[in-house]
């Protein structure tokens, strides 16, 4: 069953952002993942969101997306994103009808 990671993120150094964007990209295809969503506009339907900038990537379950998250390749990503961006970031399952 397929698998997202969702995530809300803020970015505050621009230009260090890029190295993270670059490994990050690297280390979601190595692990079968996929872009869904990328930073598109986001308009609030309900309630008081106000996210920044909205990342969606498909994995093909939730142990695929957490050993991305896990790998050495990823944690490097997150190494280079440090002080360039604040990210709040979730793995949810998907549905997969009877």
């Amino acid at each position: 069953m397929p698998a997202y990671i969702i995530a809300n993120v803020t970015v505050t150094d621009p230009a260090a952002f890029e190295a993270y964007r670059k490994l990050a990209q690297e280390a979601i295809a190595r692990h079968r993942g996929r872009y869904l969503v990328r930073g598109g506009a986001t308009t609030a339907l309900e309630g008081e969101p106000k996210p920044a900038r909205v990342v969606v990537l498909e994995f093909p379950t939730v142990e695929a997306a957490k050993r991305f998250y896990d790998s050495p390749e990823y944690l490097a990503a997150r190494r280079a994103r440090e002080g360039a961006a604040r990210i709040d970031m979730f793995v949810v399952e998907g549905y997969a009808p009877a």
